[in-house]
């Protein structure tokens, strides 16, 4: 399965509720897959979750995770305030097919203006992502960007000039490793 433009899977239509709920879904039950890991693999091995500083100041900023191979690099530029402490986490599952990559704001809703955000997958390609302006916490829902405002490449997800409404809180990313068996 290829990303597409539409963000969705396969060929379902990526405005349908279905579609939505089988999205919300596959990232859950890889999520847990990937949150059962420790149990059989060491969570260095597996998962890993770091803090970092989102600044802004207009001027563009890195910051990667690997795991083994795989990476996940986010790029940002943002305006106002002060750093914010976001999460990173990526994951590897246990058959070594899937890595996943979330970013996001332990506290919900960022107040900074992102002016772009570029996330990049190396060694995988993507098979599904979302972005949301507002990460659920504290009994909140997670408030998606709509999808007119970020595109899905084989293995990126950035903003899309001229419609991204500069708010980001949340990026989720599953992709499928070149994994071979012997």
């Amino acid at each position: 399965m290829a990303a597409s433009g539409a963000h969705g899977i396969g060929s379902l239509p990526c405005g349908s509720t279905f579609c939505s709920m089988l999205s919300s879904l596959l990232i859950k039950l890889v999520l847990v897959s990937l949150c059962f890991a420790p149990c059989v693999f060491p969570a260095s091995d597996r998962t890993r979750t770091v803090e970092f500083n989102v600044k802004p100041g207009g001027v563009v900023h890195t910051f990667s995770e690997k795991i083994g191979k795989y990476e996940c690099v986010f790029t940002y530029a943002s305006q106002g305030g002060t750093n914010e402490q976001w999460q990173m986490s990526v994951g590897l599952s246990d058959d070594d097919k899937l890595f996943s990559c979330s970013i996001w704001r332990p506290l919900g809703k960022s107040y900074l203006f992102f002016t772009e955000f570029k996330a990049e997958i190396k060694g995988a390609k993507v098979e599904y992502a979302s972005a949301y302006s507002q990460a659920g916490v504290g009994g909140q829902n997670d408030v998606a960007l709509k999808e007119e405002e970020y595109v899905v490449g084989d293995t990126t997800v950035t903003h899309k000039d001229g419609k991204f409404r500069a708010e980001l809180s949340k990026l989720t990313i599953i992709a499928r490793t070149r994994h071979d068996e012997l």
